[in-house]
């Protein structure tokens, strides 16, 4: 599996009556790359506790970084984290509703089944730092498969509330942008999903 690739200037597309000065196309450019750069990991880990597949959760990371570049660039800086969040999450449930599509479809044809939840490997959790000693790292690393275990068992909207506001920081308005509904049902959402994952996990977080 190939790693990420940063949407460089050759992808962004500027509309508008008038092109910018190319000082400020650069430096729009510059803190574009930088702020993917710092999203993409954080990104795949969510895709990939929705998806439960590196290739797909890559896939749609790189399909959402582009669509922001081409689309979005030209938005002030502030508004890219929630925008970007929606794309994904847009792009989360395509996949996901390709897979169902696809799964009815195969029910149909003599054969083995596709199974759409093969738990693959994360290529994240295979880079061991040096800096946690072994005991701490397992019982992080343990810690952390308990918990999106129990992420994937909530219901798709409870689980973007918490992630967006947990892994990514994401305020309550920021949350409903990138959700696409009232600050009300973030709320709603966040509490639930806060509510069942104490109950799952009890004394582990």
């Amino acid at each position: 599996m190939s790693g990420f690739d940063t949407p460089t200037a050759a992808w962004t597309v500027w509309d508008g009556p008038a092109p910018a000065p190319r000082g400020v196309v650069l430096e729009q450019t510059r803190e574009l790359d930088k702020f993917l750069a710092e999203i993409e990991r954080r990104a795949f880990r969510m895709a990939q506790v929705a998806l439960r597949d590196p290739d797909d959760a890559l896939d749609v990371v790189q399909d959402t970084m582009l669509k922001l570049a081409l689309n979005y660039a030209q938005r002030p800086s502030a508004e890219w984290r929630p925008l970007f969040y929606r794309i994904l999450e847009n792009g989360i449930r395509d996949l996901q509703r390709r897979r169902s599509v696809r799964k009815r479809f195969m029910t149909w044809l003599p054969g083995p089944k596709e199974d759409p939840d093969n738990e693959a490997q994360d290529p994240i959790d295979s880079v061991a730092d040096s800096a946690i000693a072994v005991p701490e790292q397992l019982m992080q690393e343990q810690a952390m498969n308990k918990l999106e275990t129990s992420l994937r068992e909530l219901p798709a909207r409870q689980r973007e509330a918490f992630m967006l506001r947990n892994f990514e920081g994401l305020d309550v308005a920021e949350t409903a942008t990138a959700m696409g509904c009232s600050q009300g049902s973030v709320k709603t959402h966040y509490s639930r999903a806060v509510h069942t994952l104490r109950k799952q996990l009890g004394e582990v977080w």
